[in-house]
C-alpha cells in the first residue's frame, strides 16, 4: 500500500474527500483514508464510510469491506480508546478510485451545506458517555448493514455517517438527529420482524392444519 502523507486538518471535509478523490491511484486504501482524516479520525472515518455504504453498498461484496473498518472503529469507541487502530490487513484493503470519485461527486454539494451550517454545540451529546452509546449504536446497525438483505444498507449507512458527522464538528444538533433516526429505524424492524414472524406462524399453522 503506497503511503500517504495528507495534512488535512485545516481543510474542510468536503475539501479533504474531494482531495482524495483527484489522486491518480486506481486503488483508494483505508490507510490513505486514515493518514488523510489526520485528527479527526473516528468521526471522520465513520462519516465517510458511512456515505461511501449507502453510495455503492448494493454492489456484491462492499458491504463486508466497508462494514468490518465501522465495526472496529464502533468498538473502539465503545471501549474509549484514546488513539484510531486499524490491523494491517484492513489497512491495506480498497476500492476503485473511479467509483469513489462518482459516488462522492453525488454529496459534495450537500455536504458543503451542511459544513456550513454546522458548529460545536450541545455538548453533552458528545461527551464520554455519549461516545460510547454512539459506538453500541453504530455496532448494532454496522451488524445490520452487513446482513446480506439487498437495499438493507441505506439507511443504517446513512445513519451511522450522520453520527460520525456529528462527531467530527462536535455538533450535538447532528448527534439528535441520528439518535432519531437509529429509534426509528429500530422501531420499524421490529414491526417488520413481527409482521414477518407472524406471517410465518400463520402459514405454518395453516400448513399443518391440511394434515
Amino acid at each position: 500500500m503506497p503511503d500517504y502523507d495528507y495534512q488535512s486538518d485545516d481543510r474542510p471535509f468536503s475539501q479533504v474527500i474531494e482531495d482524495i478523490g483527484a489522486k491518480t491511484d486506481p486503488k483508494l486504501y483505508l490507510g490513505e483514508l486514515v493518514n488523510a482524516f489526520g485528527e479527526r479520525g473516528i468521526g471522520a472515518l465513520l462519516l465517510f464510510l458511512g456515505l461511501i455504504s449507502a453510495l455503492i453498498g448494493a454492489l456484491p461484496g462492499t458491504t463486508t469491506v466497508i462494514g468490518l473498518p465501522i465495526l472496529l472503529i464502533a468498538l473502539q469507541l465503545v471501549i474509549r480508546r484514546d488513539q484510531l487502530w486499524m490491523p494491517a490487513w484492513v489497512l491495506r484493503s480498497s476500492i476503485d478510485r473511479g467509483g469513489y470519485r462518482t459516488a462522492i461527486s453525488k454529496v459534495l454539494k450537500p455536504l458543503r451545506k451542511v459544513e456550513r451550517w454546522s458548529r460545536p454545540r450541545y455538548s453533552p451529546m458528545t461527551n464520554e458517555v455519549g461516545e460510547v452509546m454512539i459506538g453500541l449504536a453504530c455496532t448494532g446497525l454496522v451488524v445490520i448493514l452487513m446482513l446480506p438483505i439487498i437495499f438493507a444498507n441505506l439507511v443504517p449507512s446513512l445513519i451511522i455517517a450522520a453520527f460520525g458527522f456529528g462527531l467530527m464538528q462536535r455538533d450535538g444538533a447532528v448527534i439528535v438527529v441520528a439518535w432519531i433516526g437509529t429509534i426509528a429505524f429500530a422501531l420499524a424492524a421490529w414491526l417488520a420482524w413481527e409482521v414477518v414472524s407472524a406471517a410465518i406462524t400463520n402459514s405454518w399453522e395453516w400448513v399443518t392444519g391440511l394434515f
